[in-house]
């Protein structure tokens, strides 16, 4: 087995163990995470099988989860404990900001709409 192989099995043992420590609630913000950009990926997926012709709908869908998708890891960034830099918000306060965003991104997905 080549050196590099080795080093990547190594690496994705080590992350997998690691990961087994994360608090629950980071896991579901990180399984909505996964659910978005999965949800993007068969958007362009059937995009590039049926075609683009309402591309407004297409740039909408698309951005509409990978938006949601960042202001998901926004929140998991805020509302992880380890990290210093947010220790005085509260996550009730994170999780608000999120929902709002959320209202003003999808707000302005649906101006785009037409």
């Amino acid at each position: 087995m080549p050196k590099a192989a080795g080093d990547a099995k190594l690496l994705i043992q080590s992350l997998g163990k690691a990961y087994v420590a994360t608090p629950t609630n980071l896991k579901i913000i990180d399984l909505y995470v996964v659910f978005a950009m999965a949800s993007a990926l068969v958007q362009v997926v059937y995009m590039g099988i049926v075609g683009s012709f309402p591309f407004n709908s297409f740039l909408s869908g698309v951005l509409s989860c990978i938006g949601t998708a960042v202001l998901a890891v926004c929140l998991r960034i805020q509302v992880n404990k380890d990290n210093k830099e947010f220790k005085d918000l509260a996550p009730e306060r994170a999780f608000a900001d999120f929902v709002l965003c959320n209202l003003v991104l999808h707000l302005v997905i649906m101006n785009f709409l037409g």
